[in-house]
């Protein structure tokens, strides 16, 4: 952690889940000071209060005001931009309400970032930005461009940095569905499946902060990165799920799974990578990155000029990636912090949070 020697963190959105995962990552490490930056001062005390340590530092705020993120930026040497409206449902009745957030509040993190002369920024996003067919997923593909057109317009020589992550289902995150599954397990409820056939991407908070260091140690401005990923259906998910806690009680491998039904904007797989960014996109073992489209804006040679290369490459998603069986998922499962306090495999926690890692 020698590159955080010193500096200091700016987390927008730091009390989610990702944030958290990052605290725990880099608490013990010699960062001089972490800050977190959110609208909810309920949660910022939670942390507050459990955390207990001088290292972290709270603002309250909104990335949709632009003067209370400069008030957090002063001093500050990287942001991980995290702060996002990302419930499928609540940004299709709301589509503006993520636009404000998502696309005009990274802007403003952005904008701020390089006026207070921060070294590097990476702006988090989703697989749902890639061929987005809902209102959440179309407002990070618009904070991808946005974040990209930044880091273009900076170029190379500039002193700020800003670069992109893109990843899939981050597994127990708040809002996911294996904390609601196993929250109705326990309720003696059925499990409710959406489309048992409907895969997704599976990742750990903990490869999230990876992505993202990855990121801010490799990235130049414009660069977008992704990790590579198994997949699993749903299916095989709530088997694994029920497999697993049936190790606490025997009566959970004999849980209900009921078929409800697709969700408003729900797709039946997730594209990490589009064919069109595959084209470019630089292998680098465990990621990918794509770099920055540094074309101008001379149309003429866009109407002349083509990549026939395209029509021969497949996208990178969540139906032609390495499938999870049930035992691959299972292993999987138990590297969940909340799963393992359940089990019995760790000490369960001071805090109270709903179980979400």
């Amino acid at each position: 952690m020698s590159i955080f020697k010193d500096k200091v963190l700016l987390i927008t959105g730091g009390t989610g889940s990702f944030g958290n995962a990052v605290l725990r990552r880099f608490l013990g490490s010699d960062i001089k000071e972490i800050r977190i930056f959110s609208r909810d001062e309920k949660k910022q005390d939670d942390m507050r209060h459990h955390l207990q340590n001088s290292k972290v530092k709270f603002y309250i705020g909104n990335v949709r005001n632009r003067e209370s993120v400069d008030m957090a930026m002063e001093g500050v040497d990287y942001v991980f931009a995290a702060a996002a409206l990302k419930q499928v449902p609540s940004c299709e009745f709301f589509p503006m309400e993520a636009v404000r957030t998502n696309v005009e509040g990274t802007n403003n993190v952005l904008l701020s970032a390089i006026a207070h002369g921060v070294k590097n920024v990476v702006v988090l996003s989703t697989d749902k930005a890639a061929y987005p067919i809902n209102a959440m997923g179309i407002s990070k593909a618009m904070m991808e461009k946005v974040a990209i057109a930044q880091g273009r317009a900076l170029g190379e020589d500039s002193k700020t940095i800003i670069c992109c992550t893109r990843y899939g289902n981050v597994m127990a995150s708040r809002g996911s569905v294996i904390p609601l599954w196993v929250e109705q397990m326990k309720a003696g409820k059925p499990i409710t499946i959406t489309d048992p056939k409907m895969t997704r991407f599976m990742m750990t908070l903990d490869d999230a902060v990876d992505l993202v260091i990855y990121a801010f140690t490799h990235g130049k401005n414009g660069d977008l990165f992704v990790q590579k990923a198994p997949a699993a259906t749903l299916e095989v998910l709530a088997e694994a799920l029920k497999e697993t806690y049936a190790l606490v009680d025997a009566k959970y491998s004999e849980t209900e799974v009921k078929t409800i039904g697709t969700r408003h904007g729900e797709k039946l797989y997730e594209t990490l990578v589009t064919r069109e960014e595959m084209a470019k996109a630089i292998d680098m073992g465990e990621y990918f990155c794509i770099p920055c489209d540094n074309r101008d804006l001379n149309y003429d040679k866009f109407f002349t000029e083509g990549n026939k290369e395209i029509a021969k490459i497949e996208d990178y998603d969540s139906h032609n990636t390495g499938r999870l069986d049930v035992e691959g998922m299972k292993k999987l499962l138990l590297k969940l912090r909340f799963i393992r306090e359940d089990l019995g495999l760790d000490k369960k926690a001071k805090s109270t949070e709903i179980k979400s890692e």
